[in-house]
């Protein structure tokens, strides 16, 4: 924090926001209002047609989909480590940006889940996952962590904003009727009174720790839906911890770009400050690191023990026709970032921003060479069949309702940061020093 500050300009600070509604801010919400029709159509095609509008087929059974899929869990795994690990280890730095975590958190997993009913030939089928749900399958266990995750991330998103909600209830009165409703409702009688403060923080460290053990589960068992089935290059005892470690990666760098985006947009330099863009530049270069090493040890391990079918895979990754995307993401999204993040001026914000988005696009990439080239490396051999089941080149459906996705994530954040302040106004300002006193008297 630059200086101390008051509750009062914390909350005009945090309020600002809500209040204005800028032109640019309209025009983001009719881009992505347009991305999100363009994509409705070609998934009504879809359903009409079938998945052969699709690039998938035969061999390639999984593509786009399933490998934008792995990209947003990786992404929501970023509510855990901000939110939960650094707030359990009380590293105060992290208090302003643990609301965007949560925002982009279930943004991600919310669209995650959409996306495999996306994949699905028979979405009104879904059902039959839990209906006919086989407890050794990953499927089914996938399915149920990620609905566990969303829900708890929720509530660490609402349970949290209570004080604040009460406080938008009893000085927002110039926002629309509705809006001051919603406020009044989700507020739940807030008075601030010490056995409510008692609660509410008591609450908040039970979700802390609760959804540790999903946030890992999510994205462990998202890998052994690879991992336990015995193809080349998913074949790998070490996919959990691998999928975990690059999620860390990804969900950092996603945050890094939103912090960016607020502050520029909201003006809200005096809260997300240059410090807290160092401690995440730090933060992104650490788990780079750890992510880095067990790349090495996915590549290596195959390398050295010379397996027919896993030098034929990495040499297609190493020299072959996905060379340039898996150097690029390695390189670019992985290597290059570590380096320069050694660097306090690269981890300044407009730096580390563009550092931040370069990793976010090499993680992508990275998922869809971990989903795509392994599937043309089967223990039978592909003969006798049409070229085109030979290779996999998405269509322009599959982009189309792969952008619906993606501006669909954009849309819940953007509208959440626009109802709800984006960093938290009681922790914030018990931060900057305001008595307890005022902070927990009748707002």
């Amino acid at each position: 924090m630059e200086k101390t500050k008051t509750l009062e300009q914390i909350q005009q600070d945090a309020f600002h926001p809500i209040r204005t509604h800028r032109f640019a801010g309209k025009l983001w919400i009719r881009f992505l209002v347009l991305l999100v029709v363009l994509g409705v159509f070609s998934y009504v095609t879809q359903l009409r047609d079938g998945l052969g509008i699709t690039a998938m087929r035969d061999y390639s059974a999984w593509g786009l989909y399933i490998g934008h899929f792995v990209f947003l869990v990786a992404v929501s795994l970023v509510g855990a480590l901000v939110t939960a690990i650094l707030k359990l280890l009380n590293i105060s730095w992290a208090t302003p940006v643990t609301r965007i975590a949560e925002m982009i958190s279930i943004a991600a997993v919310m669209f995650a889940a959409i996306t495999i009913v996306v994949d699905m030939g028979r979405p009104d089928r879904v059902h039959h996952v839990i209906v006919h749900a086989r407890l050794q399958s990953p499927i089914f266990w996938d399915v149920f962590v990620i609905n566990t995750y969303l829900v708890i991330s929720v509530l660490l998103l609402y349970i949290p904003m209570i004080p604040d909600l009460a406080m938008m209830r009893d000085r927002l009165t110039d926002v629309p009727a509705w809006q001051r409703k919603m406020y009044r409702m989700l507020a739940l009688n807030w008075k601030g009174t010490k056995e409510q403060w008692s609660t509410l923080k008591k609450t908040i460290k039970v979700l802390l720790i609760l959804v540790l053990p999903v946030a890992f589960a999510i994205h462990t068992v998202t890998s052994w839906l690879f991992a336990v089935t015995h193809r080349t290059g998913w074949d790998s005892t070490i996919f959990g911890p691998y999928f975990v470690s690059g999620a860390f990666v990804v969900g950092v760098a996603a945050v890094i770009v939103a912090m960016y985006v607020f502050r520029k947009a909201y003006k809200i330099q005096n809260y997300l400050t240059i410090h807290q863009f160092n401690m995440m530049g730090k933060l992104l270069a650490l788990v780079s690191i750890i992510y880095l090493y067990f790349n090495l040890n996915e590549y290596l391990v195959p390398w050295y023990t010379e397996k027919l079918l896993d030098m034929a895979h990495l040499k297609e990754l190493f020299i072959g026709h996905e060379a340039p995307l898996f150097w690029g993401s390695l390189v670019i999204g992985m290597i290059l970032p570590i380096v320069l993040l050694l660097f306090r001026r690269m981890r300044a914000p407009r730096p580390l921003f563009f550092i931040a988005i370069a990793v976010v696009l090499g993680a992508w990439v990275k998922r869809m060479l971990i989903v795509i080239p392994t599937q043309f490396h089967p223990h039978l051999p592909i003969q006798n069949v049409p070229d085109e089941f030979m290779t996999y080149v998405p269509t322009w459906h599959e982009i189309a309702v792969t952008g619906l996705t993606v501006a669909g994530v954009f849309m819940v954040i953007t509208i959440l940061a626009r109802i709800f302040p984006v960093f938290p106004i009681w922790e914030v300002a018990e931060e900057h020093g305001v008595p307890q006193d005022e902070l927990h008297k009748n707002e």
